[in-house]
């Protein structure tokens, strides 16, 4: 019997150990649950980056499409006419850049009067009239296009290789500038400078 007792009591762990070992796996489990909280917080830091790159370059791609497709055709208003391009200073109720546009070469849309411009909410905003010619009671549809923008300035290249930032500078100026420089600088901090050239 005191052979049996003794080899029992030499087979089993103590108090100590055990808790030794309960110790040791709550440690790992809370590296492992930290390490998987900090992945999962920067997937999602990864994936709002993206989104906000992704809608960046969609807004730098559309403004380059309406650019290239830009006309060099005044407009009829129901106050008189407008030049082809018109560039205004910011801070001005109207779009900042209003110009006419031809229909894309695929046929999914119609030669109209279009306008960009930054509103109170921080936003870039497309305005779209439904054709060149405006008519007396018709308004521009406005969409927002780029999210938290602080800074939305607009410049124009001249026949003397100057930047304005009001376009036409004067009767004599040409129906469209030569190139339109664009500064947008975005509400987390980063400052975007991109140039078009337009067809002449």
């Amino acid at each position: 019997m005191k052979r049996y007792r003794a080899s029992i009591r030499t087979t089993g762990f103590t108090l100590i150990e055990l808790l030794t070992a309960l110790l040791i796996l709550s440690a790992l489990a809370l590296m492992c649950y930290r390490g998987l909280g900090a992945v999962l917080d920067a997937r999602d830091k990864v994936e709002r980056e993206t989104d906000k790159w992704r809608r960046v370059a969609g807004f730098f791609g559309r403004f380059e499409r309406d650019v290239l497709l830009a006309a060099p055709r005044a407009v009829r208003t129901s106050s008189g006419s407008a030049a082809a391009w018109l560039g205004r200073p910011a801070g001005t109720p109207e779009p900042v850049v209003e110009f006419s546009r031809f229909a894309s070469s695929g046929g999914t849309d119609t030669p109209r009067r279009l306008g960009y411009r930054l509103n109170d909410n921080r936003q870039i905003e497309l305005w779209l009239w439904p054709g060149l010619d405006v008519a007396t009671d018709a308004s521009a549809a406005r969409y927002p296009v780029l999210e938290d923008v602080s800074a939305f300035e607009v410049q124009y290249l001249n026949a003397d290789l100057v930047w304005s930032y009001v376009w036409p500078e004067s009767r004599l100026s040409q129906p469209l500038p030569r190139a339109v420089r664009l500064r947008v600088l975005l509400g987390s901090g980063e400052e975007l400078v991109r140039v078009f050239a337009l067809i002449t």
